[in-house]
């Protein structure tokens, strides 16, 4: 059975380092433009080359995402943008747009071009046509059952790739093609600026009967308006491979360094092991589980891949998430002296006891011994966001372990 790729969003050079460095095989992007996370930080040129070039030095591919729905006014910058990407050498653009499509296989005829989700990829037909106009690969709508996507896989060349999300938030219009976020707030989901509409909290009225409200179910071709459960697939590893899928995809452009060093490390873990053996993948479930329920999630659901899900499987009951971690830092470099360097994220205390999450999978619980500012001077706790610290922690660490404290039963932000 062929291995699957794991693929991890990245929203800021610092997050694709984490990715890289926990344990993805490849990454995606954005740009200043043309991508679907405006209010993400994305990648300026040099951030792009160095991201890219970081990863390409540990063997990871970058993708870099153009997949607006795009407008005549899109159209006109994007020769010039896809001539600045070709520079950078990324490994594949990811675009939904035929128009942008064309432009691109014109501008980057090397470059591969995988098919967004915001193309409505349903069915082998689908697959095909874009195979014939020279794709090496389609993401798949999060809409479709594993057995559609083992049915796809049966119907489409051997070369051509299956990639899908295995984790994360579910937008829930059809494949994340959105007209809540225009329609409320003027700002164009499709286009980028997502408001996530779908997070609010709301009651749905029929003006002749106030007071009385109603819930909304989805039909036989559609999806629920308002907004899933996470995505999860962590406990299923086995199905994926089966129905053909080469590429695990986790969504999470916005997120922070800690989700996607807790999302990455779990899932690698859980596929290195089912490689090793289906015995050890089954023995160390318990073990994903708990680690992926540490970060900032929705409550889990498998979504549409073991049939439609319904009202109770794919809402959660709260429009709140469940935070069970703090992200305080991650270590930038160690000192001559074992003291680490790391930008505040979160305020922490001298005395505290707090973990040390690794990339090699072990779990490290500390006091913190001390705490400094850049000058050396010693202080009780940080008094600024994003300050630089030197902090002591009595054992010896490395660049990328993260810091981070249990607020399970304390009711404080997570990760």
């Amino acid at each position: 059975m062929k291995k699957a790729e794991l693929l991890i969003p990245a929203g800021s050079l610092d997050i694709l380092k984490t990715a890289v460095m926990y344990g993805a095989d490849a990454v995606y992007l954005g740009g200043e433009a043309f991508g679907l996370r405006a209010k993400a930080r994305n990648f300026t040129g040099d951030e792009m080359k160095e991201g890219i070039d970081f990863a390409h030095a540990h063997g990871v591919r970058v993708y870099v995402t153009a997949n607006i729905l795009a407008h005549n006014g899109d159209l006109k910058g994007a020769e010039e943008y896809f001539e600045e990407l070709k520079s950078y050498g990324p490994d594949a653009l990811i675009i939904s747009d035929p128009g942008i499509f064309c432009i691109a296989k014109r501008v980057t005829p090397k470059i591969d071009i995988h098919i967004s989700t915001q193309a409505n990829n349903t069915n082998y037909g689908t697959y095909r046509f874009w195979h014939e106009l020279g794709v090496r690969r389609v993401v798949s709508a999060r809409e479709l059952s594993l057995g559609e996507i083992r049915e796809i896989r049966d119907h489409i060349p051997a070369d051509l790739e299956i990639e899908s999300f295995v984790h994360g938030a579910m937008c829930i219009s059809y494949s994340g093609r959105c007209l809540l976020s225009s329609f409320l707030t003027g700002r164009d989901a499709n286009r980028g600026a997502c408001t996530h509409p779908c997070r609010w909290s709301y009651h749905l009225m029929e003006e002749t009967r106030p007071g009385e409200y109603m819930p909304v179910f989805e039909n036989e071709r559609g999806t629920f308006i308002f907004n899933s459960k996470d995505l999860c697939m962590i406990d299923h590893i086995p199905e994926l491979l089966e129905a053909g899928i080469d590429s695990f995809k986790v969504e999470g452009r916005m997120k922070t360094a800690l989700y996607v060093a807790v999302v990455t490390r779990a899932y690698r873990k859980a596929m290195d092991d089912y490689e090793k053996s289906p015995e050890l993948y089954k023995a160390n479930l318990l073990w994903y589980q708990e680690e992926i329920k540490k970060c900032t999630n929705r409550q889990f659901t498998t979504g549409f891949y073991f049939g439609k899900p319904d009202e109770k499987a794919q809402i959660y009951g709260e429009s709140t998430y469940e935070k069970n971690y703090t992200y305080l830092g991650t270590v930038e470099q160690v000192t001559e002296d074992g003291r680490i360097r790391i930008e505040q994220k979160n305020k922490f205390l001298v005395g505290e006891e707090i973990e040390v999450m690794k990339p090699d999978g072990r779990n490290l619980t500390v006091k913190v011994r001390g705490i400094y500012d850049e000058e050396g001077t010693p202080m009780e706790s940080a008094p600024h966001a994003r300050q630089i610290l030197l902090v002591d922690l009595g054992i010896p660490l490395k660049a990328y372990d993260i810091l981070r404290r249990d607020e399970r039963g304390r009711g404080q932000d997570g990760c």
